[in-house]
């Protein structure tokens, strides 16, 4: 079973942080899920449009300037970071699964991934990259198909996991209040891994587990390890 530390190690640490994900590297995750917007030509890491949740701001992301969001204190002094910063931090310890928000990023994201490449020696074997916006995943692959896709949902559609392969996904992001039997075969069937959110309780894990799914995302990462 494959763990994935949601938002870095977002159960003890504030979400989507430097310190979060340093926190999840220490763990030896499998893999590290963020969150991305673009905003003034750079991708900043944060769930959230909206500030109030996660920082001591208020108002939108786009109400304010680039240098403005990175004073902002997102908990425990830490700041929002930018993809650069987490791929800096990250350096091909961990998959990295960045889930693109928002709209238009797809052309930015593979700017700054060519960038790291060069400059980091960000290996694109370590990315997945995932949406709830399945156009935007389509874009991607048209323009890059090297890049691993992940496709999130949260239902079940009348055709399984037909919407993943039909995008050449690798997996198949789905919610834990739906995932059932029927749509884990599916997947398996169809060649594409079935990854589950958001999984903080063993008694979930372990079912899920029985089910035969591949992978979690989790808020408390080194816990979940003890489950298995």
């Amino acid at each position: 079973m494959k763990i994935f530390a949601h938002r870095g190690v977002s159960g003890h640490y504030p979400e989507n942080t430097l310190l979060a994900i340093q926190a999840a590297l220490d763990c030896h995750v499998h893999g590290i899920e963020i969150d991305v917007y673009a905003h003034d030509g750079e991708l900043i890491v944060i769930h959230d449009r909206q500030l109030t949740r996660t920082t001591n701001a208020t108002g939108n992301i786009e109400d304010y300037s680039h240098a403005a969001l990175l004073e902002f204190d997102a908990g425990q002094g830490q700041r929002i970071p930018t993809l650069w910063q987490v791929l800096q931090l990250i350096s091909n310890q961990a998959v990295l699964n960045i889930e693109l928000k928002g709209h238009d990023t797809a052309h930015l994201l593979i700017t700054t991934l060519e960038r790291a490449k060069v400059e980091l020696g960000t290996d694109w074997s370590t990315l997945l990259i995932s949406s709830f916006h399945h156009p935007m995943l389509q874009q991607i692959k048209q323009l890059q198909p090297t890049l691993a896709i992940g496709a999130l949902t949260a239902n079940i559609p009348l055709n399984y996991c037909q919407f993943a392969s039909e995008l050449a996904a690798i997996s198949v992001h789905c919610d834990r209040a739906f995932v059932d039997t029927a749509m884990v075969e599916d997947a398996h069937l169809r060649g594409l891994k079935i990854y589950v959110y958001t999984v903080n309780d063993q008694r979930e894990a372990l079912r899920l587990q029985a089910l035969g799914v591949d992978g979690i995302f989790c808020n408390y990462p080194a816990e979940a390890a003890d489950w298995f």
